[in-house]
């Protein structure tokens, strides 16, 4: 039978944009396709897992004009016992993207697909829709992937730890090289600002072999922070491009790039350029996910440096506690209070991009770094509250960004470490990238009680087994980003036990 670790030996996405070159002359819909092409290169995906279905993403490459490509899937890898098939258009104007959603399906099973293509067909994928009832979940917690910088073997690891469901909470791709180190690969490409530029981005990391293989054989949750776009971009407001103007056309770019490569509902695509990316996933009534944006809605950082943008440590800035700054955006924000209000499953997880607890830094009491949660801490406290309600039973906050890993207390006041805490906190380091600057992070465990377990050494992801009892929490970090064959070990422990909030060892 062919499981997820036989996907994981299948055959690489050969170089994109070989690809892209050979597609000189238009291609009539449903018309053979001539030469060696793969139209497919590019790989499968899924996401969305529901009780009854999920979404399935292929993009095309090589081909002009609307195409029409067929797909299937069947209840086993043979595809002996095909369940659905059918036929859906890959649109020019979408970069030839497919996003199929499927419903109908059995709840908590796994499902085979595959597309066609003019006599081409795809690799298999795999995935599975949610379950009605479950009294287990393993989640894989992922962010910050930076293709010069390392290989992206922790994927790899995540298929053979046979997770359930990808939690990737941001920067997918790396718009610019930096920081100082060697690097193992280049982009072989400037800086990206168009759609075409951005597309070329994503096609480049499609071919990272472990990468596909992941989405080809997990379904994914996605979410992005600034990467995506550029580095520390808040809302309408750019850092590297500060004309307003050419900063909303290269966003506008970089969002289409970000959905046509994403297993994402079109639904998501709303008037006037947003992308709804904000909403929740159940896996029976034992854990629901909450998926926030915290980079489409937020305000401006708070106390910029004159002529300076961007991420800063700022110092007695009264702006980082002004109620009218919003990391998330009013409406966002009412959704989620409300959502939380109506809690029902025993386990809360909240999947948000950056570290959500205080971090006291070196610099003073008043001093804070603009960028996360701190440039924000009244939107913060307002989450807090909306933790603290009735409905919900065990809030865990899950976060990326910051290259390292922590493991936090949330507490309803950081100024009094000796209160309860509220919920936790974990945050994972990146999957191949540098670390976190040691000046902000190396005094964090001594300045924070708060701050259970800190890391800023190594790469890797989270590993979350979730029962009705408990959350086992597994920090993994990989041998050396530099090998494309590293493997990923056990670098801590810990547990969050049901109706106790916070890290216990």
């Amino acid at each position: 039978m062919l499981d997820r670790r036989t996907l994981i030996r299948g055959a690489a996405a050969l170089a994109v944009s070989r690809f892209l070159l050979a597609a000189r002359d238009a291609q009539p819909v449903d018309a053979p396709l001539r030469g060696p092409l793969d139209p497919f290169a590019l790989g499968v995906a899924s996401g969305e897992p529901v009780r009854d279905g999920f979404v399935l993403w292929t993009r095309l490459v090589g081909v002009r004009g609307d195409r029409v490509i067929g797909w299937e899937i069947a209840a086993d890898a043979g595809f002996r016992r095909i369940v659905r098939r059918g036929r859906t258009v890959a649109s020019a104007g979408r970069g030839h993207a497919v996003h199929l959603e499927v419903a109908g399906l059995a709840p908590g099973r796994p499902y085979f697909y595959r597309f066609h293509a003019g006599g081409h067909v795809s690799r298999i994928g795999r995935t599975c829709t949610a379950p009605a009832s479950a009294d287990r979940l393993r989640l894989a917690l992922t962010s910050c992937q930076h293709w010069e910088q390392g290989y992206f073997g922790a994927y790899r690891d995540m298929v053979e730890r046979d997770v359930d469901v990808i939690v990737h909470v941001g920067d997918y791709i790396y718009e610019k090289s930096f920081g100082k180190g060697p690097d193992v690969r280049s982009f072989g490409a400037p800086e990206p600002r168009t759609l075409s530029d951005y597309r070329g981005r994503y096609a480049l990391y499609r071919t990272d072999p472990d990468l596909a293989a992941a989405h080809a054989a997990l379904p994914f949750v996605v979410c992005w922070d600034d990467h995506e776009v550029e580095n520390d971009y808040v809302g309408e407001r750019g850092v590297a491009t500060a004309d307003p103007h050419a900063f909303l056309a290269r966003r506008a770019a970089a969002y289409q790039a970000y959905f046509e490569h994403m297993p994402l509902r079109p639904s998501v695509l709303r008037p006037g350029g947003e992308v709804r990316l904000y909403r929740t996933i159940d896996w029976g009534e034992l854990a629901r996910l909450h998926v926030l944006d915290t980079r489409q809605y937020r305000t401006p950082h708070p106390c910029d440096a004159p002529g300076k943008r961007g991420g800063q440590v700022v110092r007695t800035c009264d702006a980082a506690r002004d109620p009218a700054a919003t990391m998330m955006g009013a409406m966002q924000e009412r959704w989620l209070a409300r959502s939380l209000a109506d809690e029902r499953a025993r386990w809360t997880f909240i999947a948000q991009q950056t570290l959500f607890s205080r971090l006291h830094l070196p610099d003073g009491p008043d001093a804070a770094y603009s960028d996360i949660w701190d440039g924000y801490a009244a939107t913060r406290n307002r989450v807090i509250k909306s933790l603290a309600a009735p409905a919900v039973r065990n809030p865990v906050l899950l976060g990326g960004d910051v290259h390292s890993f922590w493991f936090n207390d949330i507490l309803r006041d950081f100024d009094r470490p000796e209160n309860a805490p509220v919920a936790t906190e974990i945050v994972t380091s990146c999957l191949a990238s540098r670390s976190g600057p040691e000046a902000l992070f190396g005094p964090a465990l001594r300045l924070n009680p708060h701050v259970r377990f800190l890391d800023n050494q190594h790469a890797g992801y989270v590993l979350l087994d979730v029962t009705r009892d408990r959350v086992a929490v597994e920090a993994r970090a990989v041998t050396d980003l530099t090998d494309p064959h590293s493997i990923c070990r056990p670098l801590a422990r810990r547990t969050i036990e049901d109706r106790r909030p916070g890290v216990q060892a």
